[in-house]
């Protein structure tokens, strides 16, 4: 036995209970406690069935992440659940909280399973790269078929423990003391049960071929170029076809091919990396203040997101806005997203109205005398902000947290405008606000720890995923898209359409190009920023005008209908312009470019450089903390391929010295733009990487 697992026996039932705050993870002391347990109950002749129960608020919710990357120990995951479904004597798991991946796979290996309705089961092993490696994909599917079976792995997401009962794979639901029930279930049964060894008539049916080509459909749009999907499936289909132990031999090979992969290495690292953006300095220093209530200054499509995410997470808010017609369309845009849940049946009307029962709106800063932050959503101009700060500095209480929601703008210079400079902050939100989960958190050079802190407990409360940013222009997310825009438009200017770059990109892993995602927002919000830059611009550097021809003809993306792309009809999915190449063609004309072909390997390489090498420069100025904090903004905010890891875990795959190579061969074509960062420069002398900056 060991101290993470217990032997005791109620009457003639063996009760092994995991004890391994705070989830039960499955580390190796548990397996061997399990593997001890078992043997032991086995031999006891007074013994007549076993109960496997979790001890605190949950059943083994799955592997132990700490043992992630270091050589595993005997005995292994697979072996354990082996020998419980060896077993002679049936062995019931008592489910509750939330049983997954290793942990459900426990419990698919016992012979019989009761939970109450509210416990939830899954096998999120997708969302690491992998695939349930210790027979998941081999007994679940014998238990309730392909369809489910698919769903739950290929989603990643756990079910109810009730609908995983009106499937199948749960025997019985508990309705009271789970621990009770358990061993009375216990007492009932009379044989062993094996899931090995189900065969429920679900081979050559018509659902069973459906859902294999369901799920391949959905894999090839939602989920394009990941490898455990495709193995996931594979493995569905071999238990389905295969014997047991043929079909569990090929999912072993399949789960080391994804674990081997660096798809499972970028989705692990990014994991790690998402948890550990919420870890700052100051958090660490102080406790966040009171958060019971907001204000939101503005109703325009950011600030009805910002609305609505803080709705939703049990916030009252008060909307300021100028005017009655502009109150009027502010709680329009906040209720039709609520409206859209309502029709698409996620919410019923009362929820909807106890929803808006948290929200007013006024035209009277006065009216935000007593919330506790502030949150700034106007137009996108320092001087609009500053007016909308010195209003608020005159009204809120002293305590009260004020936090703009600039995409760009100096959060010292707007804080100026106030008496408190050390209660703002920035918070960009990415929109849609209500959806998007990267939130930006700027920390201005006299922000107090507290106020920080602050910031960090909203995201946390509306489930967003923080990333704290310094100071600077553009701040992590759109400094580094500033510079592999401006790379995108030097090879557009040098021979590549906006559509080959879109369609490598897109290749690449990315869910729409720049081009298109330029559309997308609107065009002429960096024509806009272009020109209120352009006295400050060094005349030395290359400047590409394209954009700015298009956005002369007042085509500014999806909402003209015309942008890179045509948007006939309305049509969310734009199609190639020859007008646009023509323009192209006309701005390389003028300046006398002579053009060249690139390969989609040469456009991702040229990206990926920019990217990373302005990366580096942000954590050399400090404006980020770490790399991997680099990695998430770029996964949650920008659309970068989980799967890869963000783009500082992706260099360190294809290799440092190869990234600064590329660099200083293209150095030669233009030194201002593609000058090496001197700590990528570094790291290659020393033969460090971003992971040991992330270590440190």
């Amino acid at each position: 036995m060991s101290a993470q697992v217990t032997l005791s026996k109620i009457r003639s039932i063996a009760v092994i209970e995991v004890n391994n705050p705070p989830v039960n993870a499955l580390g190796h002391a548990v397996r061997k406690g399990l593997w001890d347990s078992i043997e032991a109950a086995e031999a006891d002749d007074t013994v007549k069935a076993i109960v496997l129960i979790g001890a605190g608020r949950t059943f083994p919710a799955g592997a132990d992440i700490n043992e992630f990357g270091t050589a595993m120990q005997e005995p292994y995951l697979p072996d354990v659940i082996d020998r419980i479904e060896d077993c002679k004597k049936p062995v019931v798991a008592a489910l509750h909280g939330t049983a997954l991946g290793g942990g459900f796979e426990v419990a698919l290996g016992s012979h019989y399973r009761i939970a109450p309705a509210d416990a939830r089961i899954g096998l999120p092993e997708v969302n690491l790269g992998l695939l349930p490696g210790a027979g998941g994909t081999q007994r679940m599917p014998r238990l309730c078929g392909a369809k489910l079976t698919l769903d739950v792995m290929l989603s990643g997401k756990p079910i109810s423990a009730a609908k995983a009962h009106a499937a199948g794979l749960i025997d019985r639901l508990a309705k009271g003391d789970l621990r009770l029930e358990a061993i009375k279930f216990a007492e009932e049964v009379q044989k062993v049960r094996r899931s090995s060894d189900e065969e429920q008539g679900f081979l050559n049916t018509k659902s069973y071929h459906e859902a294999l080509d369901d799920a391949k459909k959905m894999i090839s749009t939602r989920m394009r170029g990941q490898l455990a999907p495709i193995k996931i499936i594979e493995c569905v289909t071999a238990a389905l076809e295969t014997p047991f132990a043929e079909g569990r031999a090929f999912e072993r090979a399949s789960f080391f091919e994804c674990l081997s992969s660096e798809q499972s290495k970028g989705m692990i690292h990014a994991f790690f990396a998402e948890r550990a953006s919420a870890k700052v300095p100051e958090a660490s220093r102080a406790k966040p203040r009171k958060l019971e209530s907001i204000g939101v200054v503005g109703g325009g499509t950011m600030g009805a997101g910002i609305t609505v995410a803080a709705l939703d997470s049990g916030l009252p808010v008060t909307m300021i806005e100028r005017d009655a017609e502009s109150i009027a369309r502010g709680r329009t845009n906040v209720e039709k997203v609520y409206d859209r849940l309502v029709a698409k049946g996620r919410k019923t009307k009362d929820q909807k109205a106890a929803v808006m029962a948290l929200y007013t709106a006024s035209t009277d800063y006065g009216d935000l005398s007593d919330v506790d932050m502030v949150i700034e959503a106007v137009f996108e101009r320092l001087d609009v902000k500053r007016e909308v700060f010195a209003k608020l500095d005159e009204v809120i209480k002293p305590s009260a947290v004020l936090a703009s929601n600039t995409s760009y703008i100096d959060i010292d210079l707007i804080s100026s405008a106030t008496s408190r400079p050390s209660q703002v902050i920035g918070l960009h939100f990415f929109s849609p606000a209500n959806i998007m989960k990267l939130l930006e958190i700027v920390v201005p050079s006299s922000a107090a720890d507290d106020v920080v802190a602050t910031g960090f407990a909203l995201a946390k409360r509306m489930r967003k995923v923080p990333v704290r940013a310094g100071n600077s222009g553009g701040f992590i997310g759109n400094r580094i898209l500033g510079k592999y825009g401006v790379c995108a438009a030097h090879m557009m200017e040098d021979g590549a359409s906006p559509y080959d770059i879109d369609a490598a990109i897109f290749e690449f892993g990315y869910p729409m190009g720049i081009h298109a995602m330029y559309d997308l927002a609107g065009l002429d919000i960096g024509w806009d920023n272009r020109k209120a830059a352009a006295p400050n611009r060094n005349p030395k550097e290359r400047y590409v005008a394209i954009a700015d021809r298009i956005c002369e003809n007042g085509w500014f993306g999806q909402k003209t209908g015309r942008g890179f792309y045509l948007y006939p009809d309305g049509a969310r999915i734009g199609t190639p312009d020859p007008e646009v190449l023509k323009i192209i063609q006309g701005e390389r004309e003028r300046k006398g470019l002579s053009t060249r072909k690139f390969s989609k390997q040469e456009i991702i390489e040229r990206y990926l450089a920019a990217m990373v090498n302005e990366g580096c420069e942000v954590l050399r100025e400090g404006v980020a903390l770490k790399p991997s904090d680099i990695d998430v903004t770029s996964i949650f905010g920008y659309g970068f391929p989980r799967y890869r890891g963000g783009p500082m875990k992706y260099a360190d795959m294809y290799g440092l010295d190869k990234m600064l190579s590329n660099i200083q061969a293209y150095e030669q074509e233009d030194p201002i733009f593609w000058k090496p960062s001197p700590l990528l420069v570094e790291l290659v002398e020393t033969g460090r990487n971003f992971d040991d900056l992330n270590k440190m």
